[in-house]
């Protein structure tokens, strides 16, 4: 996901968001402690657009 495509979202669309990325997150780290991780780089890419959707929510609080 990149930030521009965030732009054009509703702060009710960004929060459902922000709620699967963190399960996403969360199904990722059991995964990893189980040692059946498939592809490693997605923790990542989820962290990534964890801070992006935060940081787009604190954008439109502010303004």
């Amino acid at each position: 996901m990149k930030f521009k495509e965030l732009d054009n979202k509703d702060k009710s669309v960004l929060v459902e968001n922000l709620i699967s990325i963190k399960k996403e997150l969360f199904n990722l780290r059991m995964q990893k402690a189980e040692g059946s991780l498939e592809k490693p780089s997605r923790a990542r890419e989820c962290r990534r657009d964890y801070a992006r959707v935060k940081t787009k929510l604190t954008q439109l609080k502010s303004a």
